[in-house]
């Protein structure tokens, strides 16, 4: 998962949530044999977030969902700090109570996807992630060939996995790539957000500037295998021409 570390200068409530608050919520990358054993109470589902920008949709997810347990994943320094501000009040970055069914992983998603056991998640999202639009950068983006049988392998069977994005660069790269994919069933991709699924700052945006976003939902197939294609689709007309 690439991304910037960092963007404006943190404020002292930030760094505060970083030293004190962070440690208290990271994934331990030693539970990622067992992950629900990392919970304070180990919980009945696993939900993977990759991505969780502002935190909108990771927060009403916990709150709606207390059954499952969710790991968060970011590396944006500032995304980190807007889920972390909303989780503990000022003063309590060090002792206030903190959600049971939370979880957060602040390295790159694609680490501890390769790192957790087989047929672990119950749900996976990745809700507006950058859509890297260079040719060269593809190779960045989460929804690629190459990451493709790492998710299968760690999602159940009939595991949903939930993707949306507004940039049509990626959207056709999405739908490219998961036409060449023997691992999931792929229904059309809704025009609307479905229901359930929490609303995100990035959606909002996107609305406001005209963008349409579209919504996928897989489902793993029980024993899909190799996908048809092991290269990524291609690009023509330069390094900065449309993949889709």
């Amino acid at each position: 998962m690439y991304g910037r570390a960092r963007g404006h200068r943190l404020r002292p409530r930030q760094e505060r949530l970083l030293e004190a608050t962070l440690p208290r919520l990271r994934f331990a990358a030693a539970c990622a044999a067992d992950p629900l054993s990392a919970f304070t109470s180990r919980p009945a589902e696993l939900w993977l977030e990759v991505g969780f920008g502002g935190g909108e949709h990771t927060l009403a997810q916990i709150a709606m969902h207390p059954e499952a347990g969710l790991i968060a994943c970011e590396v944006f320094v500032n995304g980190l700090c807007s889920l972390l501000s909303r989780v503990v009040p000022e003063g309590g970055e060090a002792a206030a109570p903190l959600p049971g069914n939370l979880l957060i992983w602040d390295q790159d998603a694609r680490t501890l996807i390769r790192a957790l056991p087989n047929a672990c998640l119950d749900r996976l999202f990745l809700l507006f992630p950058d859509p890297w639009p260079k040719a060269r950068h593809a190779k960045r983006r989460f929804v690629h060939p190459a990451l493709l049988s790492d998710i299968a392998r760690v999602l159940k069977p009939d595991a949903a996995w939930r993707i949306a994005s507004d940039d049509p660069t990626h959207q056709g790269w999405v739908a490219d790539v998961l036409a060449a994919q023997a691992f999931f069933d792929v229904p059309q991709p809704a025009t609307i957000r479905p229901e359930g699924w929490p609303s995100t700052r990035y959606e909002a945006k996107a609305l406001t500037a005209g963008r349409k976003p579209l919504y996928w939902e897989l489902r793993r197939r029980p024993g899909g295998d190799s996908a048809r294609s092991d290269h990524a689709p291609a690009a023509s007309g330069g390094e900065d021409a449309v993949a889709s």
